[in-house]
């Protein structure tokens, strides 16, 4: 008997980079769409992450809560042009796409699964760097195979789009999105046709995986044989079918962090969480906190490394160096010496997300290139000071000779 889910939901989360001299303009498109709502954070409701986030953090993701009631007013009597102006010199900007109703959908055609898609989120960041992020929700009462199957088969179904054979079966069967094409029409018309991700060598055909599974207690509880649990955890962890054989677990300490009835497990596209109902906090506040504070951490540093990325493309291109220096030493300065939080687990999340990301070594990696670019930059400049000087001293020995030989001829 196949292990049974109390409650689950997965965000797929599709990254996508505007043109920073295009910024203003797609957040104005984005203002002009009836469906898209900026999302107003206030202290009074948004509790979880005023608690969680540290101040510089807060100040700069979730502008609005710092805010005054006037502000908001006068933010609201604006029109869209200026409007847009004034969003796009803040950090980051969170856009809720309101959805006429559930969005259902199934996967196959015989023995599907049935899934909706109930909320979709823009997050948007003053780099360009932004980020569509989708809520599926599967039918109740599914199993955790269901789940395994589902994460496997839709990561990857921005991939298959435009090929002659929709992949796998996989197709989404309702009168907005009744074919792979008017999903990927739908991706398009949010994101636009993201041509600058290719440049940065940014995987945008493969979504990224946040998933959340609570078993119910018969599943997961004393009792429960931990070992074939762990299987099937890793399967979750590394987005595999659930008829994936696994003969060992093998991950390590780095990429799992676990307590009694909670499993984090993470991947380098990948975050998910599987707990129990056997702890009635797990359905009750995580569920709402992993999506919630937990979910905007994990896409802080999606930013970062993805920036980072797009820093490393702009070296390489080396064109305007003084454009480079101040980038990068504006990035280390505003974002990347910041603690993001206090919080217990968002505490070590933080040190998992980091590591996963691997934005420590892309950091070192691309400071390292820096140097490098810096060095001969300085020895540019220093060698056509050099040459300035000798043509200037030359041009006074010739102003001296001439003098002297006028004296001498007098």
């Amino acid at each position: 008997m196949g292990l049974k889910t109390k409650y689950q939901y997965t965000y797929f989360i599709y990254p996508y980079l505007i043109e920073e001299n295009n910024y203003r303009n797609y957040l104005y498109k984005l203002l002009k769409n009836d469906k898209c709502m900026l999302k107003i954070f206030e202290p009074q409701k948004d509790t979880r992450i005023d608690a969680y986030f540290l101040p510089e953090i807060k100040s700069k993701m979730f502008w609005s809560l710092n805010m005054s009631t006037q502000g908001l007013r006068d933010y609201e009597t604006m029109d869209l042009n200026m409007k847009a102006t004034v969003l796009s010199k803040k950090y980051c900007n969170v856009f809720e796409y309101i959805l006429d109703k559930d969005i259902p959908g199934k996967i196959g055609e015989k023995n599907g699964i049935f899934f909706d898609i109930n909320k979709v989120e823009i997050v948007c960041f003053n780099t360009g760097i932004c980020f569509l992020l989708m809520k599926t929700v599967l039918d109740t009462g599914v199993e955790f195979a269901d789940v395994l199957n589902f994460n496997y088969k839709f990561r990857d179904i921005q991939s298959k789009i435009g090929h002659t054979k929709e992949y796998d079966n996989i197709k989404i069967q309702t009168q907005k999105f009744d074919n792979m094409q008017k999903f990927s029409e739908f991706l398009e018309q949010l994101t636009s046709r993201n041509i600058e991700a290719k440049k940065i060598n940014l995987d945008t055909d493969r979504l990224i995986t946040y998933s959340y599974t609570c078993l119910d207690q018969e599943s997961w509880n004393e009792t429960t044989d931990i070992l074939n649990l762990e299987k099937e955890f890793e399967k979750y962890r590394s987005i595999k079918p659930a008829n994936e054989q696994v003969s060992d677990v093998t991950y390590s300490k780095d990429c799992v962090y676990k307590e009694k009835y909670m499993y984090y497990g993470f991947a380098n596209n990948s975050t998910v969480l599987l707990t129990s109902e056997a702890n009635i906090q797990n359905y009750t506040e995580l569920l709402f906190e992993y999506e919630n504070s937990q979910l905007y951490h994990f896409v802080y540093y999606l930013h970062q490394k993805v920036y980072l990325n797009k820093l490393n493309y702009e070296i390489k291109q080396a064109k305007n160096f003084e454009n480079i220096k101040s980038r990068f030493i504006t990035f280390a300065k505003a974002d990347w010496i910041y603690e993001i939080t206090n919080n217990l687990i968002g505490a070590v999340l933080d040190k998992y997300y980091r590591k996963e990301l691997k934005l420590d070594e892309t950091f070192i990696r691309l400071k390292s290139k820096y140097d490098l670019l810096y060095k001969d930059y300085e020895v540019n400049k220093t060698n056509k000071h050099n040459n300035w000087l000798i043509v200037i001293i030359g041009f006074i020995i010739i102003i001296g000779v001439i003098k002297l030989w006028f004296k001498i001829g007098g």
